[in-house]
């Protein structure tokens, strides 16, 4: 599955169980035009309708930045009045509930700047590995924009508010040291062994049970949003599949388990 390969994309490709979504915009740092967030959903629901693919990996084009925003270049035409800016922000959040509620387990490739909506993107996957050198910010305030609620409130859920009112309210770029310490992270590499890393985690991730993790995201996602049916409907999913007794087969016979999503 690959999209075209010209800048200003959205590309997706599966290597094995790995699904790679691709922010490729590399002239303008990885920021996302409209077409791109619009873009987003989509490369999301075929990275999640394709049963090749365990783990969804987001990461910026090239080994500099991952993703630098929106393209503020945009934003006189498109966020020029509080109708429109509605209308953007719509298509900025639609995006960040992609990654959210796809079933299947996000990571976030964090190298370079990771900035604005691109930090919005990184805080809505499931888990976030960065490279060393790494910077992060909210620059919201420096452009008189209001961030969206949503993503404001996946910043909370990692950081607490009041880290998440100091990132706002500031503006101020954090270094990738800082930003793990404060939780927006989950693992903090060295620069070069980045890409080994994630690589790694996602074979670790690709390996469990598939609808462990989504039973798992979807009842971590009840306590915000209060979907307690469409939990317990993915518990139950658990307890009646192939997998279950798979797994419970495997511990018996002190094996390693071979889930298939079912």
């Amino acid at each position: 599955m690959q999209q075209d390969h010209s800048p200003g994309q959205i590309r997706c490709h599966v290597e094995g169980e790995i699904g790679w979504l691709v922010i490729d915009n590399p002239d303008r740092r990885n920021a996302l035009s409209l077409a791109m967030w619009q873009a987003v959903p989509e490369a999301v629901a075929r990275l999640t309708a394709d049963p090749a693919v365990r783990v969804i990996v987001l990461r910026g084009a090239g080994e500099e930045t991952f993703v630098a925003g929106a393209d503020i270049s945009e934003f006189e035409t498109l966020r020029g009045n509080a109708r429109d800016a509605r209308t953007y922000e719509a298509v900025n959040v639609a995006a960040f509930d992609a990654l959210r509620a796809t079933p299947k387990p996000t990571i976030a490739m964090i190298r370079g700047h990771c900035l604005g909506g691109g930090l919005g993107l990184a805080a809505a996957a499931d888990l976030r590995v960065a490279a060393q050198g790494s910077s992060f910010g909210i620059p919201a305030a420096r452009l008189g924009l209001a961030y969206p609620p949503t993503a404001l409130a996946d910043i909370v859920a990692l950081t607490g508010p009041a880290r998440a009112r100091d990132l706002v309210f500031t503006a101020r770029r954090v270094s990738a040291e800082e930003a793990h310490r404060i939780g927006l992270l989950d693992r903090l590499v060295p620069a070069d062994a980045l890409e080994t890393a994630v690589r790694e985690l996602a074979g670790t991730v690709a390996a469990n049970a598939p609808l462990t993790i989504a039973a798992t995201k979807a009842a971590l996602a009840a306590l915000t949003n209060g979907d307690l049916a469409a939990a317990e409907a993915a518990a139950e999913r658990c307890f009646d599949s192939r997998d279950f007794a798979e797994g419970r087969s495997a511990f018996l016979a002190k094996r390693t388990p071979d889930f298939i999503g079912s």
